[in-house]
């Protein structure tokens, strides 16, 4: 645990570029779907959202959530530094309720109209690919940073249970966004306990039951529980149509557009909610 918590930055780096080129070479050899952006100009606008992410995040929260779980155990604060419940029991009990921390913001986001209006930025792409992964706004990213921290202070979360839950978020959503269909038998397999591209792509479907549906990124156990797992699309994933009415289908957004896009209004806007 010494180990990943001193080389943190270097391990999440090497697994997230590790990932995302074997992802992305699977993509080419089995796609879910046809293309429907370019990958160059789709690459270029996700990693630039990316690397204004990395800024904004740096420079307004420099404290993430591994520095308020270090403060919370110098501190004594939050619940799993005042009930010791042993190393194993609360890592693993960490790594959950991270999980389902993930999910409920999901939710928040789809529902939330202010929320909403910030979220519905990563489902402009209209064409899912690997790199939709990260192709948030940056005041989503700063908000989703703030409750993860709140929430981290009040469990008093380990740094190492952190690190590693954002080494498997990370890597799951590369994987679930990615444009890749998995032979059938080990389809049915993941999708019993993690959420896989085909259960995701259904989420970015342009029909709003879909994509009020299949909120996972991990686990999809919880989108079971709580009512809002969808089995399969409407239309064949050939066909399914990924993006939102009031921002068309003909051309993808610039990287401007998508970062003004929480402040304008649009003529069909909660049309899609």
């Amino acid at each position: 645990m010494e180990f990943l918590i001193a080389n943190e930055q270097n391990i999440r780096l090497s697994v997230f570029i590790s990932l995302l080129l074997i992802f992305a070479s699977l993509e080419f050899i089995s796609p879910l779907a046809k293309r429907r952006a370019a990958r160059l100009s789709q690459w270029l606008t996700n990693i630039s959202i990316t690397v204004i992410n990395t800024f904004a995040i740096r420079f307004i929260l420099p404290i993430v959530a591994v520095g308020v779980s270090s403060y919370a155990v110098e501190h004594n604060y939050g619940l799993f530094n005042l009930i010791n419940l042993g190393v194993w029991p609360t890592f693993i009990l960490s790594l959950i309720l991270l999980d389902v921390l993930i999910y409920g913001q999901h939710v928040m986001m789809h529902n939330v109209p202010f929320l909403w209006r910030l979220h519905r930025m990563h489902h402009t792409e209209l064409g899912l690919d690997i790199t939709s992964a990260v192709r948030f706004h940056p005041l989503e990213i700063v908000v989703s940073m703030l409750i993860k921290m709140a929430f981290v202070l009040i469990m008093g979360i380990p740094i190492a249970a952190i690190i590693v839950f954002e080494i498997i978020l990370n890597g799951l959503a590369l994987f679930n966004h990615s444009n890749i269909k998995l032979p059938r038998p080990l389809e049915h397999l993941m999708r019993t306990l993690f959420i896989t591209p085909e259960i995701h792509w259904i989420h970015h479907s342009e029909i709003v039951n879909e994509t009020n549906s299949n909120y996972g990124f991990n686990l999809v156990i919880w989108d079971k529980i709580f009512g809002t797992y969808l089995d399969k699309p409407t239309l064949p994933y050939k066909d399914l149509r990924q993006g939102l009415s009031e921002f068309g289908f003909d051309k993808p957004l610039s990287v401007f557009e998508l970062i003004i896009l929480p402040f304008k209004n649009y003529p069909e806007e909660g049309k899609s909610k």
